[in-house]
């Protein structure tokens, strides 16, 4: 049984780092597409950032130069280092693990939601102004 568990939010000012951290079980990261996503309510899930088996980084414009996401492959662990936090990063965070997408060019993976299999059941980011 495949289980991404999250933990490390909380509530912070803004100006404030977090970092969450995603233990999964029942499988293994090391070569799949391993990503956060964010809701805020009311507002469409957002593909925060991805990694990939080779530890290439897709990030969204508004978290781009403030998070780094990063895993772990020997603890079966993914990460997400947030510094510098806004009010407008306020949401549920979950971590989704999925396959590869091959092309001729290799496997990459993408913010796209409908390509990751699991999801956890999400930590909640609050940030005040």
């Amino acid at each position: 049984q495949v289980q991404l568990v999250e933990s490390g939010g909380g509530s912070v000012q803004a100006g404030g780092s977090l970092r969450l951290s995603c233990a999964a079980s029942g499988y293994t990261i090391r070569n799949s597409c391993m990503g956060w996503f964010r809701q805020a309510p009311g507002k469409q899930r957002e593909g925060v950032a991805v990694i990939d088996r080779d530890g290439k980084t897709v990030y969204a414009d508004s978290v781009k130069g403030r998070f780094t996401i990063s895993r772990d492959n020997a603890k079966n662990t993914l990460y997400l280092q947030m510094n510098s936090l806004k009010p407008e990063d306020t949401a549920m965070y979950y971590c989704a693990a999925g396959p590869l997408i091959w092309a001729d060019s290799g496997g990459y993976c993408l913010r796209d939601d409908s390509f990751y299999t699991y999801w956890g059941q999400g930590t909640q980011v609050t940030v005040s102004s």
